[in-house]
């Protein structure tokens, strides 16, 4: 199973950036998808989650009511939406794929695959 995350960037704060993550030789409709974020000197963080059928999203605090996760189980990718970006969202941000039952999608442990790493950058 491969993930392939893209769609970073240099953005203006305030500006918007979505990412995208595509999923290969894996069932992706089965897979509860993740998003991470890494920024220089910090610990990796939980961003968004969302469930294997959809019906469930989570978002850490941080970005709560600017960032919306979504996926597309025909076209196998998962996307964050990001909007009203701020400076502190500059990071590596990376996708993860769990198989396993989607229960605290929020630690990285749960995860079995993971993504490259996309940059964003935010400028103020």
């Amino acid at each position: 199973v491969q993930l392939q995350a893209s769609g970073g960037g240099l953005v203006q704060a305030g500006g918007s950036l979505r990412l995208s993550c595509l999923v290969s030789g894996g069932t992706f409709s089965r897979y509860a998808m993740g998003w991470f974020r890494q920024a220089p000197g910090l610990e990796r963080e939980f961003v968004a989650a969302i469930s294997w059928s959809n019906s469930n999203t989570y978002y850490g605090d941080s970005v709560k009511g600017r960032f919306t996760i979504s996926r597309d189980n025909a076209k196998n990718t998962a996307y964050l939406q990001m909007n009203s970006l701020k400076p502190e969202d500059t990071a590596v941000y990376y996708c993860a794929a769990d198989r396993g039952l989607g229960l605290r999608l929020e630690l990285q442990s749960v995860y079995d695959y993971w993504g490259q790493g996309t940059q964003v950058t935010v400028s103020s």
